[in-house]
This record gives structure tokens, sequence and C-alpha cells, in this order.
């Protein structure tokens, strides 16, 4: 058995090889040229991820801090709350001094959905005992539209295996409750931190909701509830629908009880309650207990979960460490979450709708999509058609999927709706389970819910396997025909290609500034700073990607958060706070103005400011100018819209 078991593993890992080639289609003829997403997004970022950690690592230096980026700020740049994709960024390592930025990573992507359909192959033949269907659930979840879409944009989230391998280790706990198996979850924890914090955060999330459904029963009542009890749950249910409709016909209404003017312009509140209630009228139905569980057992449970936080933390150790420097330098910031800001979700319906992604798909398909306040990335989140099919079909045969694996997909999917449910582009106003959740401390940190379809997605792919395996084995003279068929139609309904590729060139004029000898800076404007909730300036993350390439420290920057302490240190230099309000179009006070171009060549040399670039199709004129000016800026040489200048000699350092 185990030799048949080793080859059916490595013929996996060799039909996953071939297949990413395959759906990456022509990624392969254009490996160290093109990219699956725009360099000017956040793409661009994350192969900057591995350029920077590589370069601080060959320095030397700690790789959760860079001086690369925001060159004129008080201190290094703290990368611990940056998605920064510590595990990609190791691989990365000894392959970029040889095949270059853009080669690498794109290696490193491909690489990431072999090892994403690979760990859900392990985890389905854990379950299910079977290598066909096994097989089909990893190419199901690693290529399903949901990961592929965020491939083109979030690329971190490709790098999904370590949800499969978690839940992997999971499955296996509850089975043996070995110390090596609590090590390992706790080495996995890292391994998903480490990939994208999304992904710590969604396997403490599936841990919470396995053991609630081992632990918890839920039956239906045998004695009925009380008529009374339901007559008033139901009347309530009634004024509170009488109120909504009135709001909404009449727009709703102010009145003054007692002196306090109180407003019912909304339906946020009484919808809220009718949700409420209506939950717990039906709760009534059924019977909430706890599977009774034995001291000895609970102890056991304690201490393995006890080894795998100290192995988790043990590892996140130097993260850890940039995290503890970085509040004490601007403290506890979160920003404030408010009861109907959170990022929108998921469309109900767009769980339901054909791949998008397909050659085939309707264009109106994709611009519905396109047309949410997130985007087409975020909104993105078609099951496999073909696997519903499947799962339909065994429970209509009489399947029924295990209750720990059903539990996971309902909390998920009921989190990725976001804080009101949107059904076909209408918010019904429903709030779902994260209108709550998004105010935990840990899970809070995953502010974007839609991508909690990721979870669905692969345990979708897992009861596909244990559906597919149950049709099987009901019929085992048509299982060749059935498991092709079923091979057939999946490989038809997720092709994406061919994949829509964005050059990787880099403008001839970074030549000039990758040939520079001297330690200098680079200001590329408009020039501002970058967060993934706000903006200063008009900063672009191509200014990073070009980095990779030139390799000289820049004055603005990106990161997925940057602590407003760092902001208020760059705002307050005249000059930089003058061009972030010449890169947002405001206009500079004229005494302020007359300073700045008096001081400007002062400026320059304390800056060590080597080059700057000038974008003449996002920089207004007046910014342009102004630069020039002050800065007594030379042009040196132009490609398309992007102009290079430098400062006088006299201003840049020596060689």
């Amino acid at each position: 058995m185990a030799p048949l078991w080793r080859r059916s593993t490595l013929c996996a890992l060799a039909g996953y090889i071939a297949l990413a080639g395959l759906a990456s289609w022509p990624l392969p003829l254009r490996f160290d040229s093109h990219l699956t997403g725009p360099p000017d997004g956040d793409t661009g970022v994350y192969v900057w991820n591995q350029w920077v950690f590589r370069e601080e690592l060959l320095q030397g230096r700690p790789p959760y801090f860079t001086d690369r980026i925001f060159a004129l700020s008080p201190r290094r740049a703290n990368l611990s709350l940056h998605n920064y994709t510590t595990f990609q960024n190791l691989l990365a390592v000894p392959l970029g001094g040889v095949f270059g930025a853009v080669a690498t990573f794109n290696g490193i992507y491909l690489g990431m959905s072999v090892l994403t359909a690979w760990a859900t192959f392990l985890l389905a033949r854990a379950i299910t005992g079977a290598h066909v269907e096994s097989w089909l659930a990893g190419a199901l979840f690693a290529w399903c539209p949901i990961l592929i879409t965020r491939g083109n944009a979030h690329v971190s989230l490709v790098a999904a295996a370590p949800l499969a391998v978690f839940a992997l280790l999971l499955h296996r706990s509850t089975q043996t409750q070995r110390t090596r198996d609590a090590v390992a979850l706790g080495a996995c924890l890292w391994w998903a931190a480490a990939a994208d914090a999304y992904y710590a955060v969604y396997c403490l999330l599936m841990a919470a909701v396995f053991l609630a459904a081992h632990l918890l029963s839920v039956d239906r009542r045998r004695a009925p509830v009380r008529s009374a009890t339901l007559w008033a749950l139901d009347a309530l249910l009634a004024a509170l629908a009488g109120l909504v409709l009135a709001i909404v016909l009449t727009g709703g209404w102010r009145v003054t009880v007692l002196g306090q003017v109180i407003s019912m312009r909304g339906v946020h509140t009484p919808v809220l309650l009718m949700t409420v209630l209506g939950g717990v009228r039906v709760a009534l139905r059924y019977r909430f207990g706890v599977v009774h569980v034995s001291l000895l057992a609970a102890r056991r449970a304690f201490k393995l979960t006890a080894v795998a936080v100290l192995v988790a933390l043990v590892f996140l150790g130097p993260k850890l460490s940039a995290l503890a420097e970085r509040i004490g330098y601007a403290g506890l910031e979160r920003g404030d979450v408010f009861w109907r800001s959170s990022p929108r979700g998921v469309d109900l319906l767009a769980f339901a709708i054909p791949n998008p992604n397909h050659p085939l798909a309707p264009a109106a398909l994709r611009d519905w999509l396109a047309r949410g306040p997130d985007g087409y990335a975020e909104a993105v989140a078609s099951l496999s058609l073909v696997a519903l099919g499947v799962l339909s079909l065994a429970a209509w045969r009489g399947w029924r999927p295990p209750r720990p694996w059903l539990w996971i997909t309902l909390a998920f999917g009921a989190l990725a709706l976001g804080p009101f449910v949107h059904v076909g582009g209408f918010n019904t106003v429903v709030p779902g389970p994260w209108a709550l959740l998004r105010y935990a401390p840990v899970a809070g940190l995953a502010r974007t819910p839609a991508r909690f379809s990721i979870v669905v997605a692969l345990v979708l792919a897992v009861l596909f396997a244990m559906a597919l395996r149950w049709l099987a084995d009901r019929r085992p003279s048509a299982r060749p025909a059935l498991l092709a068929v079923v091979a057939a139609l999946l490989c038809f309904e997720l092709v994406p290609i061919p994949r829509t590729l964005y050059s990787a060139a880099i403008p001839r004029l970074y030549a000039h500034v990758a040939a520079e000898p001297a330690d200098v800076r680079v200001l590329e404007l408009p020039f501002g700073i970058r967060d993934g909730t706000s903006s200063i300036g008009n900063f672009t993350a191509r200014s990073q990607f070009f980095q990779t390439f030139h390799g000289k420290a820049l004055v603005g920057g990106y990161l997925s958060r940057v602590s407003k302490r760092r902001i208020r240190s760059l705002q307050a230099d005249p000059m930089l706070g003058a061009l972030i309000a010449l890169s947002e179009n405001r206009t500079l006070d004229p005494a302020l103005e007359r300073q700045l171009l008096a001081d400007g060549a002062r400026f320059a040399t304390e800056a060590r400011l080597g080059f700057v670039v000038i974008d003449r199709a996002r920089a207004s004129p007046a910014l342009a100018r102004f630069a020039i000016r002050a800065l007594r800026l030379s042009r040196l040489d132009a490609d398309g819209p992007l102009e290079l200048y430098q400062p006088p000699p006299s201003t840049r350092p020596p060689a």
C-alpha cells in the first residue's frame, strides 16, 4: 500500500505541474517579461516584497525593516503589518540573483498554485482514500475562479496550501491527539501567516468552527415550543416588518419624545432586530447541547492547544519583535470600525454564476461584477457548477456531508457576504455575522470579507471528492466513465486561458538610475504615501516595482499599513508637504512657495537626492514647474510620459 500511495503522490504532483503551465498560458512563453497582474497594482508590490526581502538579508539586516522606501523618514520602514509574503520571499531568496525579479516571481506564483493543489489532494485523499477523486479536488480548488481572479491582483492569496494542510492536521488531530500533530499545527499557523496574513485568521476560525462542530450538538426538539412564545415573536416580526415598509414608502420621519429627537429614516436597525428575532424563532425549533467530554480528554486538548500556540509564537518571533518595535514607535493603531463602513462582501448570486474568467463567459457578466465598490477581483465568488452538481446528485441519492465540513462551509459562506447581504446588487440590509465579527481583535484583521469565500471553495473541493467517491462506490463498474465525464466537465468549466498578461518592461530611463554609483535617493512625482486604506498625495506602487531594477531608495512608498506617526513626520517637512499638496492638485501659499523655491537646493543636498522622475500623464503642470524650479532640475532622459531629471552636481553626494 505504501508504494502505491507514494507513487500516486508523485504522479499527482507531476500532473499539477503540467496543469499549472496550461492554466497560466501563455505565461510560460513570456516568463521573464510579463506578469499576471499590472505592475502598478498589488502585483508590483508583491514583486518588490521578494526583492527587498532578499536585499535586506544580503545586507545582513532584519528583513522586517527597510530604508528602501520613505527614505527621509526618521526611522526605517517597519514591515510587520505589511502583507509581506514571508514564505514566498524565503523561497525566492536563492532564485532572485539567478533568474531576475520577474522570472523568480512567476516561478514562485506557479509553484504556489501547484503546492495548493497538492496540499488539497493530500487533504481529500486522507479523508476519502480515493486518488483520482482527490486529484480532481486539488485541481478544483487551486484553479477555481476565486483563486484565479485574485491571482491577477492579490497574488499572495494563491498561496492557499497552508489552509488545506491546516485542515488536514485538524482532521488528523481529532483522531490521534498526538503532540507532534500539535507541533505541526503551530508550524502550519506560522506558514499561513507567512503566506498571507488573512490565512492565519482563517486557520484560527476554522479551528474554532471545527471544534464547535465536534463539541456541540444540534437536534430538532421533540416537544413543541409553547404557542404563546411563537405568537409573541410573530407579532414582533410583523410589527417590525410594518415599520420597515412604512420607512421605505414614506422616507422615514423624525419625532420628539420628552424633548429628545428620534430619527427613523433608515431601515438598518429595524432589519437588524428582525434578523435577530427571526434567528430566535428558528432556533426555538432546535435543541442545543454540549457533547460529553471527559476531564482527561479536556486536559489533553488544552495541552495540545498550548503546544500549537507556543510553536506558532516561536516561529513568529521575528515578526512579533518587529511588531513590538512598531507599537513602541506608533502605538496601537486601529482605524475606527463603524456600523456600516466595512467592505461589502460578495453578492449572494456571485456564488452561483458560471466562471466569469471562462473564454465563453459574456462580457456583461464581468461588467456586472466589476461594478462593485471593491472591483472585479473582490467580487468573484463563483463556485464550480460541476462540483455543485455532483454534490446535489449524491445528496439526492442519500449521501450526507460530515457535520464539521458542513459547518465550516456555512460559517465562511455567511462571513463572505459581508456586513449586509446583497442579492443581485440590491442591499437587503439583512446583517450577516461579519457585521459583528469584524469588531473582534484578531478576526477583524481580515478586513475584506469577500476573501472568506476562499475557504468555502476549499471545503467545496473536499466535499466534492467525498461525494464523487460515494457515487463511484455505488456502481464500481461505472466508476471509470463517471470520473472521465466529471474530469472533462471540470476541465471545460475551469479553463481560464488565454490568461491576460501585463508587460513587466522597465522604462529605459531607469538605466541611468541603476548605473549611478553613489548612494542617492529617487523622488517620483506625483509624490505620496499610500497604504491599503488611505493615500496621502498620489503615489503609485509601480515606483517600487521599478525599484527592483534600479535599486535606489525612494522618498515615497506604499505598504499595507503605514503608521499615522510616520505620515505626520513626512508631512511635517515643508518641501515634502508642498509636494504632497501639489500632487493632490492643491495650491500653495505664495509666501511658502517663495520660501521653498529659495530653499530647494539645500533640501536636495540634505536629502541626497540623485534623480527626480516626473510622470507627465499624472503630474499636474503646476507640480512639474514647481519641482523643476525649486530643485534646480535638469532633464536627462525621457521614455513616453516619464521624464528623468537630476539636481545640480553640487547637491548630489559623491560616488
